[in-house]
């Protein structure tokens, strides 16, 4: 049995790593863009590009988590935009904005709660609750504005989300991905709570067994999620310096194929957030590319779909190819 061991072996080392395709894909992305726009690689274009994709790696970390213990979140991109209506709400009532910051902070967190607690306490599919809660947090911003914009926000809290870091091109918003790509790698890769997510993902009802709160760990994913979500919400805003109730319309589907395209698989119990962090940087690369040779958004909408289609199909056509392969090196055995 050495034999299609030894050929399976070589076969797996033949396959490039998904992280290292999308290095590849990110260094080919970059020249491309360069290609395409001899400002491409200007620091202010690089400032704007790092600027652009801030709010969806925000989301696309906790994102990240739920997906690999097999879930998933619609509603981040609600929670984005309920959570900017609320801060332009609480600071136009003349609020102070560290408590307005904090208190958004908190509401994206329960709401967060109110997705896990339905889909926890119910045994409800998060798919069907979160589409749900899209609806709700959406209507709870138009509730909160109507179609109406709050813009009269301190100078001194809009340069966070406009400024750079001095000396360099790096946004003042990006520290916060920076900081949050730091802690939620190591939490997944290197704590018992990370890897406790991949046994969910496999297998929930092994990980419960094997002394696992399943319950428990999504409820806290969730959270995570909305947090991070409300977070997005108060950059965007500072960013744009305007809080309106349709702020991140359409973010949920960047999120996820970022994700996916990540090499974190839709079945849950698989991925890195390494990958994940390089398919950011790609969606972001190709997005500026595209935007400075003066591509619709419909196409740009369009490029983000492919990417979710072939993130899907991709894993899916190798892992089959892969299991004819083994089929054929084991009957060349016998």
């Amino acid at each position: 049995m050495a034999k299609p061991d030894s050929a399976l072996s070589t076969t797996k080392r033949r396959h490039m790593k998904w992280e290292a395709m999308l290095a590849i894909v990110l260094l080919l992305s970059v020249v491309g863009g360069r290609i395409l726009s001899p400002v491409f690689l200007s620091g202010a274009n690089l400032s704007n590009m790092l600027a652009d994709f801030t709010e969806i790696a925000l989301i696309g970390l906790p994102m990240t988590l739920i997906i690999i213990a097999a879930e998933i979140d619609l509603s981040v991109a609600s929670v984005l935009g309920a959570s900017s209506a609320l801060m332009g709400v609480l600071w136009h009532l003349g609020l102070p904005m560290p408590l307005v910051i904090a208190i958004v902070l908190v509401a994206g967190t329960l709401a967060g709660l109110l997705n896990g607690l339905v889909i926890v306490r119910f045994n409800l599919p998060s798919l069907a609750v979160t589409i749900g809660t899209l609806a709700l947090f959406r209507g709870l911003a138009y509730v909160l504005l109507g179609d109406q914009a709050v813009a009269d926000f301190p100078a001194s809290y809009t340069a966070f989300g406009i400024d750079t870091i001095p000396g360099t091109f790096l946004p003042m918003p990006f520290i916060l991905v920076i900081v949050g790509a730091i802690v939620f790698t190591v939490l997944l890769q290197a704590t018992p709570f990370g890897r406790s997510l991949y046994a969910i993902g496999s297998n929930p009802v092994a990980a419960q067994f094997s002394g696992i709160e399943v319950l428990k760990t999504k409820l806290k994913l969730f959270m995570f999620s909305g947090a991070m979500a409300a977070l997005a919400g108060i950059v965007f805003t500072l960013r744009f310096t305007s809080a309106r109730g349709d702020n991140g319309e359409g973010f949920e589907l960047s999120v996820i194929a970022a994700v996916l395209f990540g090499g974190v698989s839709i079945f849950g119990g698989r991925g890195s957030m390494i990958g994940v962090l390089l398919s950011l940087l790609i969606i972001g690369v190709l997005r500026n590319a595209l935007t400075l040779a003066d591509v619709s958004s419909e196409t740009l909408t369009i490029v983000t779909g492919g990417l979710l289609l072939s993130s899907v199909l991709i894993p899916n056509l190798v892992a089959r190819w892969r299991a004819v392969r083994e089929k054929r090196l084991m009957a060349q055995a016998l």
